[in-house]
Order: structure tokens, then C-alpha cells, then sequence
């Protein structure tokens, strides 16, 4: 095997595929990228058993052959070469790489006991990178962190006809994403690991258009994919059911706040400072005002003032100031409408272009307030 290829080619390459490297596999061949060589050019993938990547990259092809290689050491070695062509070649039992004076020499792991990548499963949909970034961005901060509850770690997409709806949540706070994009297939549902789905979603922003695949439920192997020129990804569906969540989006508000996103983050993160995970933010809401409170008594204290546009009875929430920073962080607009229905129940944010705008509901950040010492 020997060929020549653009060192930014190499390196997007391997970035991508490196993505599904695991730093535990229960295989040790599973830590390697494999490098199949034809006169088409090159391609480069990796598996962990639950992810895979694969991507296509131009190259001038002397020799054709496979290898298997160490693929973090090859992603580290890729990101430093300079910025000249890089000549890979296979002898005997090792790998160089060559770029201007940079050599470098890696062992080759077993090749033949690497394990099949799956297929991609055919294509349900197609939307833009950087939509389906922005969305799966949106929905994916309010996914679980606890791997005990696998459910509540994923992202549930659910396609009806033309729309697309993502939707995850920890229990304490719901986001639920909803898009148009040209989908042939009526409807299909997934839940995948938050984490996999963002991860691929970062590495997808330029493209112009990004193909989801959903496995049909009578799947022998439930997966989803992603693929855009030269790059693919598949990853296997989380069990369980997610759990039913619109009946928890009111119809209805008794009160309701519009408040400019810019300065309402600022002051939220400085009260914020003298709170911690066990102490909430105390928003107290009224007609043309919105004062933030954190911390009382003996212990560090903070209080701010806002002027707001507010309609309805004056009252006093609380919050968790990571998870509301969360939320108006990913509205991506100038304002946030703030819809209550009680001082104990949820609130829920959804973004304005400007003050006296339409909300935009496609994107809603449902978020449960927190008991406070009154």
C-alpha cells in the first residue's frame, strides 16, 4: 500500500472517523482506523461496536492495500504534519508517514479480526447541516448525564410526513425541536444517544445537505444514520421508550414576560455567582419589572433588576441558573417569551425576533422550577 494525499484531507478524514473510537474497547483492534486503498481513492473508518464512521477522501493511489492502524495516535499525528502532501505507505509490518522532513513509523494492528461496519440503512430525509446542527444543539442540552436511566440520555426524532421533531429531557427541563425538510418516507422514530447525535451534528455544519437514514422497526438492527459527500456515520438506537411529553406543553398562560435574551444572560450569570446547584435563582416577576435574587440570611447574597414587558399577576418563581442559561442560550434570538401557568408549575421559553413579535414556537424549552426558602 502507498499513496499520496492533501494533508487537510487526511486530517478532516480522520477526524471524522475518529469520533467512534472508544477508549474501552472490549476488542483491542477496535482502537484502530482502518486505511483501504484502492485506485478510487481512499477510505478510512472506525467502529466501536455501537458507532461507526466512514469517510472517502481523494487521493493519488501507487499501490493499493488495507491496513489497520493505532487511530488516536493516528489523529494526533494528522492534526501536526505540515501543511504539505503526505506520502502513507505500508512496510512490512509498520506504517510511515511522510510530510516534508516530519517521519513518522506506526505498528499495524491485525486488519483481518476488524469486525464488518454496518450498512447504512436507507434514507428517510434530508434537511441542511447547519439547520440540523442548530436544532440537535437546541434539544441536546437537555438530555440526562446519568447512564442509569439510558432513556433519558437520548434524543428522540420523530418524523411525521414533513416535519422533523427532536425532543430530549433530564426530568427537570424538556427542549423539543420541531423543523420542515423533504422526507420520501410518511413517518419513522429513533432514540439515539445525545451525545453520538450532537458529536455528529458539530462535524456536519458545512455541508450543504445532510441525508438521515432511520432503520425500520422491523429492523434486524435498529440504527440510525448520517451521511453527506464522502462521510457516513451509523449508530445503534438506545432501548426503551421515551417518555410521553406534549401533554406537558400547555395550550394555555395566565402570565407572560418578554424580556431581551443579551442582558437577562448577564444577569443571570451575576447573581448566579453566589449560588451553587443547591440554591436556586429567584426570579420575582411584575408589570414592567423583573428583579433576580440569589442567596439571603448569613450567606453571600446578589440582587439585580430588569425592565421587562410583563402581562398578568405579579409573582415569584425559581430556578436552577445553569438550566435557564441553558435555555436562553439555545433560543437564538433577541428576545425570549416566557410563558407561566402558576409560581409551581413549569415555565416555558420559546424565542421573538424582537419585543412586539411573533413567538416562535418551533423551538420550546420547557424548564421546572425549584423550591425556595421564602
Amino acid at each position: 500500500m502507498r499513496f499520496v494525499i492533501e494533508r487537510d484531507a487526511l486530517s478532516d478524514g480522520v477526524a471524522w472517523v475518529s469520533r467512534s473510537l472508544s477508549s474501552r474497547p472490549i476488542m483491542p483492534v477496535l482502537l484502530g482506523v482502518v486505511i483501504n486503498a484502492k485506485k478510487s481513492g481512499v477510505t478510512l473508518s472506525g467502529y466501536d461496536l455501537e458507532t461507526s464512521a466512514k469517510a472517502e477522501v481523494s487521493a493519488d493511489v501507487k499501490d493499493e492495500g488495507r491496513v489497520l492502524v493505532p487511530g488516536r495516535l493516528l489523529s494526533d499525528i494528522t492534526k501536526s504534519l505540515p501543511n504539505k502532501p503526505v506520502t502513507i505507505a505500508l512496510d512490512g509490518n509498520r506504517v510511515s508517514i511522510i510530510s516534508g522532513s516530519a517521519k513518522f513509523a506506526l505498528p499495524t494492528l491485525p486488519v483481518n479480526d476488524y469486525p464488518n461496519l454496518p450498512e447504512l440503512p436507507s434514507e428517510t430525509g434530508r434537511i441542511t447541516g447547519e439547520m440540523f446542527a442548530h436544532a440537535v444543539h437546541q434539544v441536546a442540552i437537555a438530555a440526562g448525564k446519568d447512564d442509569s436511566l439510558p432513556v433519558l440520555t437520548g434524543v428522540h426524532v420523530e418524523i411525521e410526513e414533513n416535519k422533523l421533531t427532536l425532543a430530549a429531557t433530564d426530568r427537570y427541563r424538556l427542549a423539543v425541536r420541531e423543523l420542515s425538510w423533504e422526507a420520501p418516507r410518511a413517518s419513522a422514530s429513533a432514540l439515539i444517544r445525545a451525545r453520538t447525535l450532537h458529536d455528529a451534528s458539530k462535524a456536519l455544519i458545512g455541508s450543504a445537505q445532510v441525508s438521515l437514514a432511520l432503520a425500520a422497526a422491523t429492523a434486524q438492527e435498529r440504527l440510525i444514520g448520517f451521511s453527506t459527500s464522502g462521510k457516513s456515520m451509523t449508530s445503534r438506537m438506545l432501548d426503551g421508550t421515551f417518555p410521553p411529553y406534549r401533554h406537558l406543553l400547555p395550550n394555555d398562560r395566565s402570565a407572560t414576560a418578554i424580556v431581551e435574551v443579551a442582558p437577562f444572560l448577564d444577569s443571570v450569570r451575576r447573581v448566579a455567582i453566589v449560588a451553587d446547584k443547591t440554591i436556586p435563582l429567584r426570579l420575582t416577576f411584575a408589570p414592567g419589572s423583573l428583579i433576580l435574587e440569589a442567596g439571603a440570611g448569613e450567606e453571600a447574597s446578589a440582587t439585580e433588576e430588569l425592565e421587562i414587558a410583563f402581562d398578568g399577576e405579579g409573582f415569584t418563581i425559581a430556578f436552577n441558573p445553569t438550566y435557564l442559561v441553558d435555555g436562553l442560550s439555545a433560543l437564538g434570538t433577541a428576545y425570549v417569551d416566557m410563558a407561566f401557568t402558576g409560581a409551581s408549575k413549569p415555565a416555558v421559553l420559546s424565542g421573538r425576533e424582537s419585543a412586539d413579535g411573533q413567538s416562535d414556537s418551533s423551538y420550546r424549552y420547557l424548564l421546572m422550577p425549584m423550591r425556595y426558602a421564602s
